[in-house]
């Protein structure tokens, strides 16, 4: 079986959550960097800390 990783990337509006919402009812496995990137920066967290180490409040 042939695999593929597919990046979803487009501008508001595009229909990204559809293609997301397909994607799901053919329970295909998803990454939603979004989620990943609000769970990293969470108030005191170690990445938060480092990204206003770097770039200030």
């Amino acid at each position: 079986m042939i695999q593929y990783i597919v990046a979803l990337t487009c501008g508001t509006g595009s229909g990204k959550s559809a293609v997301v919402n397909t994607f799901s009812s053919f329970d295909v496995p998803l990454a939603d960097a979004d989620v990943i990137a609000r769970e990293m920066i969470q108030s005191k967290s170690l990445t938060l800390r480092a990204i206003v180490k770097c770039f200030g409040q």
